[in-house]
């Protein structure tokens, strides 16, 4: 069986919700009926999948019994939570790399209890407080990795390794996102990361929109759909409208609906299915009313890029995709 435009998984992000109510108060330390609310608001913008994006709710540090009361909570709404993303928790990090390990491993069992499919990591950090005083914060330069550090590269190698096995063993599968400046911040290293941790569960998260909205040169956003969606087993979407003008080094990017941006995702999706492609997507937004905005990209996808039929011919993926696990062979050779 393969996805077609009318059963393709597609889930909501929750980045327009805030982790702390008008109080102060944690949403993780809130009642059940406020994680109803707002999971009622994104099955009433019409999906039926959310994405449980940590920078709302962090299910890594809910409790056996919240946590179960999480899941209560989204069956009685009828909204599914196959994928968990966790942002700004680089096991790489400076002073902060176990913390954030421990937690990305609490964020796998919790996916596992959650019978979520998909948990996404990535190695961007917080966003720092010069990018907080902007409008977009992606118009200063944040954190970066350390360009050509061998240990540092390893360091992300054995740790996101460590990380995939775990998922491996629970039957979920762990994909990368893409994020600037570091070292899943290009189509290249983010495939070469891919090949260095070597697990079949393990795949990429293609955000490109993470990289076209830079106010810098950047790779052709063909490119890196050629290069990254072999081996994607997860996809972010979101879209920027760009201009630059290089002689005078200007460039400006602001959100747009998918259909509007400078990535055509109808040619993109072609790239994908002939690659094997067959992850959850997830639609995202910044700015304004964001979650109609991804409602409005979800109709864009399962009207103009999605395939209408079963009937066409899918490629072969480099990395797992659904709920297939690596083979204990696969696990012992790395």
């Amino acid at each position: 069986m393969v996805y077609t435009a009318k059963n393709w998984p597609i889930t909501a992000a929750l980045l327009q919700f805030p982790a702390t109510d008008a109080a102060g108060v944690h949403i993780n330390d809130a009642e059940a009926s406020v994680w109803a609310d707002v999971l009622t608001e994104v099955k009433e913008a019409g999906f039926a999948n959310a994405d449980l994006t940590d920078s709302w709710v962090r299910p890594g540090d809910l409790g056996t019994k919240r946590l179960a009361e999480f899941k209560q909570t989204a069956d009685e709404v009828g909204i599914g939570i196959p994928v968990i993303s966790a942002i700004r928790r680089s096991v790489i990090e400076e002073g902060s790399w176990e913390a954030n390990l421990a937690y990305s491993h609490r964020t796998i069992d919790a996916a596992a209890e959650l019978g979520c499919e998909v948990v996404s990591f990535g190695l961007h950090q917080a966003i720092t407080p010069e990018q907080q005083k902007q409008l977009w914060f992606w118009t200063v330069e944040g954190y970066k990795d350390p360009a050509g550090d061998a240990e540092a590269w390893n360091n992300a190698v054995i740790r996101l390794r460590e990380l995939g096995r775990h998922a491996a063993e629970v039957g979920v599968l762990l994909s990368l996102e893409m994020y600037e400046d570091t070292y899943l911040g290009t189509a290249d290293s983010s495939v070469r990361l891919v090949q260095d941790i070597g697990l079949a569960n393990v795949g990429l998260n293609p955000d490109l929109g993470n990289l076209i909205r830079l106010h810098r040169p950047i790779e052709d956003w063909r490119d890196m759909v050629a290069k990254t969606l072999p081996y994607s087993n997860y996809w972010h979407m979101k879209n920027y409208i760009r201009d630059e003008d290089r002689a005078r080094d200007m460039y400006v990017t602001m959100p747009a609906p998918m259909e509007s941006g400078l990535i055509n995702y109808r040619e993109a999706f072609k790239v994908a299915l002939s690659v094997g492609f067959q992850g959850i997507l997830c639609t995202e937004h910044y700015g304004g009313d964001g979650l109609s905005v991804t409602a409005s990209n979800q109709d864009y996808l399962r009207r103009h890029v999605l395939p209408k039929t079963d009937g066409y011919t899918l490629g072969s993926s480099q990395v797992a995709q659904g709920r297939q696990q690596p083979s204990a062979a696969e696990l012992s050779s790395v």
